[in-house]
């Protein structure tokens, strides 16, 4: 039996996709620009030299400029893939070879390392619905961030990378949901 807060995140990531969806390629294109420019100067600003980060989806905000910038500048990133247990692995990757992993998301090509990986990064960029002004972030459902942010020992930050119209008041929250440190929009990067 799903409780009452499963039921309003389920409600309210259904918007959220919906809302995504709904943007032009002219939003979404000024967008990229503008979450490549403030992703730049966040990890240029934290000094980080290895960040993990996602490789975005479709309707996801675009990571792709942003990594092609981190490649060209000798940051060395680490993308998650993900297993059946609601672990995540990670891997290097190439910057270009890509594959559809077990939910339909892009995953890169390389060599697996394990979970552990992300203890080594300097830097955490992670997918989000939406993110509220205490740093709450609602993710997308499957917990595979949660997880992996709760099980660190010594976590860098964390910064969700979400459009303005995400940044709400205030998320639903269950136990196990881990907040992050800011998060990184066309027009901001705000650190809570």
């Amino acid at each position: 039996m799903l409780s009452q807060t499963s039921n309003i995140k389920r409600a309210l990531r259904a918007e959220l996709r919906e809302r995504r969806r709904n943007r032009t390629s002219t939003e979404r294109d000024a967008a990229t620009d503008a979450f490549t420019a403030n992703l730049v100067a966040l990890t240029q600003q934290s000094g980080a030299r290895l960040v993990a980060c996602y490789l975005s989806a479709q309707n996801e905000p675009n990571t792709r400029p942003y990594l092609n910038w981190a490649f060209a500048n000798g940051v060395r990133t680490l993308f998650p893939i993900t297993r059946e247990d609601g672990l995540l692995d990670w891997a290097h990757g190439d910057g270009e070879t890509e594959e559809v992993g077990l939910f339909g998301m892009p995953e890169p090509v390389g060599e697996l390392l394990g979970p552990i990986a992300i203890n080594d990064a300097d830097l955490i960029i992670v997918p989000a619905a939406a993110v509220d002004a205490s740093g709450m972030r609602l993710g997308w459902g499957r917990g595979y961030f949660d997880k992996t942010l709760g099980s660190m020992q010594k976590c860098p930050p964390v910064y969700a990378v979400i459009y303005d119209d995400e940044l709400l008041d205030t998320v639903p929250r269950e136990v196990h949901d881990q907040p992050v440190n800011g998060v990184v929009t066309p027009t901001r990067v705000v650190t809570f």
